[in-house]
């Protein structure tokens, strides 16, 4: 688990990921979110980066970067949603973008 006072410095790592490269927003189900990155090199760094700090301290969290069309694609056990969800509501705020419907 992340310190608490590592907790800022972390989310304003990810806000700036997703007001920089953020360009879509899918809920693809309660514990599934994907980020559409704008393709590039540093996106793709840092979110690599991100992916693998975020991992190694909160293991129920699995991220993958896939490349091609750049996606962030992050998922969480049935009981984690609610920090899923939270971080859907500050990629979309930091983003200014609406977050994909929910499929099953």
């Amino acid at each position: 688990m992340l310190p608490a006072s590592e907790r800022p410095r972390r989310a304003a790592a990810f806000d700036g990921l997703f007001a920089g490269a953020v360009r879509g927003i899918e809920r693809a189900g309660p514990t599934r979110l994907r980020l559409d990155l704008q393709p590039g090199p540093q996106a793709a760094a840092r979110a690599a980066e991100l992916a693998a700090a975020e991992t190694s301290c909160c293991s129920f969290f699995t991220i993958t970067v896939a490349a091609g069309r750049l996606v962030l694609d992050i998922t969480v056990p049935a009981p984690n949603t609610g920090t899923l969800d939270l971080l859907a509501g500050h990629a979309a705020a930091a983003a200014g973008v609406g977050t994909g419907g929910t499929t099953a």
